[in-house]
C-alpha cells in the first residue's frame, strides 16, 4: 500500500522549524546568559551581547510560535499526548519566557531595571534551553504509561534518568557554543577585537565539549531507546558529514586569526545534518511506541488549508526578516555604536 506524502511533508516541515528554533533559541538564550556573566568583568563582551540581544529575541519568540502552530496543527493527536505528559515542564518553561519577555520589554525603558534584566534573563537563558531538550528522551519510549484512554509520564523516573540529565546537558554546552561562535562572529562584524578574542576562545573550549557530551548522551540512553539507537547506526553517513563540517568549522577560528563566518555556516551546516539524521532515525514514531506520524496526522483538507496559511504568511514575514538582518545585523552604524 501506497502511503501519502502529506505527513511526510508535515514532519519535515515542523522539524525545519524546530531546526531553526534550536539554533536561533541557542544563540538567543546564550547570548543572555554571557550578557549577565560579562556584565561587569568584561564591558565590551556584555556590550556586545546585549547589542545582539535587544532586537532578536522577538524573531526567536516568532519562530517559536510557528512552530508550535505547525505541530498543533499538523500533528493535533501527537502534541495532545505531548501536553498532558509534559504539562508541567511545558508549564515552566512557558512561565519562564514570559518572565524573561516582560523583562525584555520594560527593563530596557525603565531606569534601576538593567541590572535585574540581565539577571533573568541571563538565568532563564539557562533553564529555558535544558527544559525545553528534556522533552526529546520522552518521545524515545521509557517514560510514558498508557493508563485506560490516556497516556501519564511516570515523573519519578523521569526525574531519576540520568539519560535526560545528559540531554540537558548537551542542551546547554551546545547553547553556549552556538552563541560564543555567533557571538565572535557578530563582534568581527562590529570590528570589536577584545570581545572577538573572548568569544573566539569560548567556542574553541565548548566546540568539543558538545561533541563529548552528545557522544556520552548516546552511550549512555536508557534501554528503552535501542529502537532509536539501531535507526541512528543506520545514518552514520549524515553523521559522519556532520562532524566534516565540525572539524572544517573548528579549524576556521584557527586560520589566520579566525574566519569566524566560516566557522557559523559550517556549524550550522553540522546541526542541520545531525538533525536531519536523528529525525530520520526517529522516524515513524513521534512519541514511540503509541503514536506514529501517520496516526497522528491530521486530516488532508486541514493539511493543504493549514499549509496555504504558512505560505502566505511566511511571505509577509520574510521580507521583515531580511530587512532586521541587514539592518541589526550587517548595518555597520548600528553594529559599531558605542
Amino acid at each position: 500500500m501506497v502511503q501519502p506524502i502529506e505527513p511526510s511533508i508535515a514532519i519535515l516541515l515542523v522539524w525545519l522549524l524546530l531546526y531553526i528554533y534550536s539554533i536561533a533559541g541557542s544563540v538567543d538564550f546564550g547570548a543572555s546568559f554571557w550578557a549577565m556573566v560579562y556584565a561587569d568583568k568584561n564591558t565590551r563582551a556584555g556590550r556586545i551581547a546585549n547589542r545582539f540581544l535587544s532586537p532578536t529575541w522577538e524573531v526567536t519568540n516568532t519562530v517559536l510560535v510557528l512552530l508550535v502552530v505547525a505541530f498543533v496543527g499538523f500533528f493535533p493527536k501527537a502534541a495532545y499526548i505531548l501536553g498532558t505528559v509534559l504539562l508541567v515542564p511545558i508549564s515552566i518553561i512557558l512561565l519562564l519566557i514570559a518572565i524573561r519577555s516582560a523583562f525584555m520589554v520594560f527593563a530596557y525603558s525603565v531606569e534601576g531595571y538593567q541590572k535585574a534584566l540581565r539577571i533573568i534573563s541571563g538565568l532563564t537563558g539557562l533553564f529555558v534551553p535544558a527544559l525545553l531538550i528534556s522533552a526529546l528522551p520522552v518521545t524515545e519510549g521509557g517514560f510514558v504509561r498508557r493508563l485506560a484512554d490516556r497516556e501519564i509520564l511516570l515523573f519519578d523516573k523521569w526525574l531519576s534518568s540520568p539519560s535526560v540529565y545528559l540531554y540537558m546537558l548537551f542542551g546547554l554546552t551546545s547553547e553556549l557554543f552556538l552563541s560564543s561562535l555567533f557571538l565572535a562572529d557578530y563582534s568581527r562584524e562590529s570590528s570589536d577585537d577584545e570581545a572577538y578574542r573572548l568569544y573566539r576562545k569560548i567556542a574553541l573550549i565548548f566546540g568539543p565539549v558538545t561533541i563529548l557530551v552528545a557522544v556520552l548522551t548516546l552511550y549512555f540512553s536508557k534501554p528503552e531507546a535501542q529502537w532509536l539507537l539501531l535507526g541512528l547506526s543506520r545514518q552514520k553517513e549524515w553523521f559522519a558529514l556532520s562532524i566534516i563540517a565540525f572539524l572544517i568549522a573548528y579549524v576556521s577560528l584557527w586560520w589566520k586569526d579566525g574566519r569566524p563566518r566560516v566557522a557559523v555556516v559550517f556549524v550550522a551546516i553540522q546541526y542541520a545534518l545531525a538533525t536531519f539524521a536523528y529525525g530520520v532515525a526517529h522516524l515513524p514514531y513521534i512519541v514511540y511506541p503509541f503514536m506514529t506520524v501517520n496516526e497522528a496526522f491530521t486530516n488532508i483538507d486541514t493539511f493543504y488549508s493549514l499549509l496555504k496559511v504558512f505560505a502566505v504568511g511566511l511571505a509577509l514575514l520574510l521580507p521583515g526578516f531580511l530587512v532586521f538582518w541587514r539592518f541589526f545585523l550587517k548595518d555597520k552604524r548600528y553594529l559599531q555604536k558605542s
